[in-house]
């Protein structure tokens, strides 16, 4: 039985995904709660890999490719990871999970949503977010805030504002689910307003 918090935290890149997810761990763990945060693609050691392979720009992937790489990371990940954590009650917090397929592979590579949605049940065994913050970020404020680029984050400018209004799209399509955070904020009133929901 799942007894643990499922949390995951979407945007587009730039947004503070990563920063926010820390922040909230912090908190909770000072309140006496076990923690977990991760990552997609991430959080075991082969989605590690598939992660290195899927962001190296010097890789040519086709775009069906790329999402059933994500997939399988997906499904490796659930399955060492994220269920066992919350079979013991600890909460999760993934940055990144199933909605950045939807977003990044249906809305803005324009593979079928239909499919891309089944993948993701079958990836996840089923397992949704009990909660998901979408941190709202204009396109060019999040790449300016980019470290460095990889393959993903190097697309044009509309291919990451088609994700940005997918991720909109799913949020406005399940509101008692997601959350969504203006990620122009500084980050203290964004961790404030994100530990506010949670509570």
């Amino acid at each position: 039985m799942r007894k643990g918090f499922f949390l995951t935290i979407e945007g587009v890149e730039g947004a503070g995904k990563s920063t926010l997810a820390e922040r909230i761990a912090n908190v909770l763990r000072a309140c006496g709660r076990e923690v977990i945060v991760t990552m997609e693609p991430g959080g075991c050691e082969l989605g590690v890999r598939v992660r290195q392979l899927v962001l190296d720009s010097a890789n040519v992937i086709s775009d069906r490719a790329e999402l059933l790489l994500f997939e399988a990371a997906r499904a490796q990940h659930v399955d060492e990871t994220i269920l066992p954590a919350l079979s013991c009650g600890a909460v999760v917090i993934c940055d990144r999970f199933a909605d950045s397929s939807l977003a990044y592979q249906g809305y803005a590579r324009g593979i079928d949503p239909d499919m891309v949605r089944t993948l993701n049940d079958f990836a996840a065994s089923g397992l949704v977010p009990d909660l998901t913050i979408l941190l709202d970020l204009p396109v060019d404020k999040g790449l300016a805030r980019q470290n460095g680029v990889d393959r993903v984050s190097s697309e044009g400018v509309g291919f990451h504002e088609s994700v940005r209004q997918g991720y909109l799209a799913l949020a406005k399509a399940e509101p008692d689910r997601f959350v969504i955070i203006d990620a122009t904020e500084s980050i203290d009133k964004i961790v404030k307003r994100a530990l506010e929901v949670i509570e």
